[in-house]
């Protein structure tokens, strides 16, 4: 009987070769028959057409890549400039009450008969909350409103030239009795706001969730003995909040000192950041980490205290009054004397200067506003001025209403890109101003006209942009979110700017069909 016995290995080997070189022998000669039939190449000597280059598409690069580049949000930067309009327009038409006209609408009605008598009239400042969802805003004459900001966009229509507000919807309107200049959300209570005056040596903080006239928490500066033994009393130009510390408040006054109070101890300030002279501080900032606070003085000085730890902080635990000097201080009319190219042009001399901003884009740009309608930027990190713009003069521009310049204008940076947002000093319109970080920006002190398209953006995007409007411009405020600008007048007007409406328009159907 024979066993059945499973084939070697040498076995399958070799059927396995045999298979290989039966297909090796057939593709030969199948590829053979096919080489007949191929168009042969054409001879070396003959060039071949270029391959073009396929134009790269930023936009599915972004998609991809999930971020921006420099470049790309530098030209749609330019772009957004471009598109912003006067889109509504909003006089302050309000009653106290329900009832008898409030004393800025009383003033803009006798102003509008006789503009003599509203030369110091109109909107002192605007500031959003940190949400953007209200709107402050201060009068001349002593009213204090709260805006829901939603409420004023959804009345926008293009359609009419001024449209009223509705009174039920404001969040707050009061009458204070006074002159208003400043007024500040507190960063670290969204409910809080505070008023200040040049007349007054008092902070009125007013709480949005009461229903009430009466200011929650006054906060008041020892009064200044004068050489003749009598009280002068000191306004508050501007004011300040800290992020992180809802209990110091920080005024700066016209005795050139900022006033700290520290609100769980006592109504009066414990602490006072002095300078080597007695000029009025306009315009007050912290910087982004409330480590330090930055003054701009009437005499064109700016100055920065330092308020982290030591004995700055050790004064908020003793009942006495500290007094410190600050940690820096630059004169900005010899930061502009070394632009070469603006001495040769023009004679510098030293200027107020009516407002410091932070860029929230950039926190080493500090922007300023001086008194003759120039704009800049100052670097906090290197104490240079690296952006500087200069308007026409009033007089070149056929104005000859000093009264434009006796305002303290409030500019604002937008929340992205570097621009900066200013009433003109001489018409009836705001400048939005590209400061960008580097050489590209038109305002650069070192920015060269031939070399526009050394990024590869096109010079015309490139540039400033003023957009004309019906009132003349005393105060703005952008979103912190979109952008949208919100413009104080000195008609005590609210004018509402972005990016223009298209309205919608009804097709026939049957050209669909």
């Amino acid at each position: 009987m024979k066993m059945w016995r499973e084939p070697s290995h040498q076995h399958f080997t070799g059927f396995h070769n045999s298979v290989s070189s039966f297909s090796q022998r057939g593709s030969i000669s199948k590829n053979a028959s096919m080489e007949k039939y191929l168009v042969p190449a054409p001879p070396p000597s003959q060039n071949p057409k270029p391959i073009s280059k396929r134009f790269q598409w930023r936009r599915n690069i972004i998609e991809l890549n999930g971020k921006l580049d420099s470049k790309y949000r530098r030209e749609i930067s330019s772009l957004s400039m471009q598109s912003y309009a006067q889109v509504g327009a909003f006089p302050h038409a309000y009653h106290i009450d329900g009832g008898d006209l409030c004393p800025t609408h009383v003033h803009s009605i006798v102003g509008g008969s006789n503009p003599q008598l509203i030369t110091m009239e109109g909107v002192s400042a605007l500031e959003f909350d940190s949400k953007g969802i209200y709107l402050a805003s201060v009068t001349k004459s002593g009213c204090l409103t709260v805006h829901d900001y939603e409420e004023l966009r959804c009345r926008v229509n293009l359609k009419d030239s001024a449209l009223k507000e509705d009174e039920t919807k404001q969040v707050l309107h009061i009458a204070t009795g006074q002159s208003l200049d400043v007024v500040r959300w507190n960063l670290s209570n969204q409910y809080e706001v505070a008023c200040t005056s040049r007349r007054s040596g008092e902070v009125h903080i007013y709480d949005i969730g009461y229903v009430s006239s009466e200011p929650v928490h006054i906060l008041k500066k020892r009064p200044t003995v004068g050489i003749h033994g009598c009280v002068v009393q000191k306004g508050l130009p501007d004011v300040a909040f800290s992020s992180n510390d809802d209990s110091r408040v920080l005024a700066s006054d016209m005795h050139g000192t900022i006033n700290v109070w520290d609100r769980r101890k006592s109504d009066f300030p414990c602490l006072h950041l002095t300078t080597n002279s007695t000029c009025t501080i306009n315009s007050i900032k912290f910087n982004v980490d409330n480590q330090v606070i930055i003054g701009a003085s009437k005499n064109g000085m700016i100055y920065m205290w330092d308020i982290r730890g030591g004995s700055s902080f050790n004064a908020f635990q003793n009942d006495k009054t500290a007094y410190y000097s600050p940690l820096a201080s630059v004169k900005l009319s010899s930061e502009l004397e070394k632009i070469g190219s603006l001495k040769a042009q023009s004679n510098i001399a030293l200027k107020e200067i009516l407002s410091i901003d932070l860029n929230p884009s950039c926190s080493h740009q500090l922007a300023f506003h001086l008194d003759d309608g120039w704009s800049g930027v100052f670097n906090v990190h290197n104490s240079q001025v690296t952006h500087i713009h200069c308007p026409p003069p009033p007089w070149l521009d056929g104005c000859n209403d000093l009264t434009y310049l006796s305002y303290m204008r409030k500019p604002s940076w937008l929340p992205e890109h570097s621009i900066y947002a200013v009433g003109s000093s001489s018409n009836s319109g705001l400048h939005l101003l590209d400061f960008y970080q580097d050489r590209t920006s038109p305002c650069h002190v070192d920015y060269n006209e031939d070399l526009q398209t050394m990024d590869g953006i096109s010079g015309k995007h490139k540039r400033n942009i003023f957009i004309p409007l019906a009132e003349a411009v005393t105060a703005c405020a952008a979103h912190p979110i979109h952008g949208a600008i919100v413009a104080g007048t000195k008609g005590s007007s609210l004018l509402l700017l972005s990016q223009e409406f298209i309205p919608y328009q009804e097709t026939d159907d049957s050209s669909w069909i």
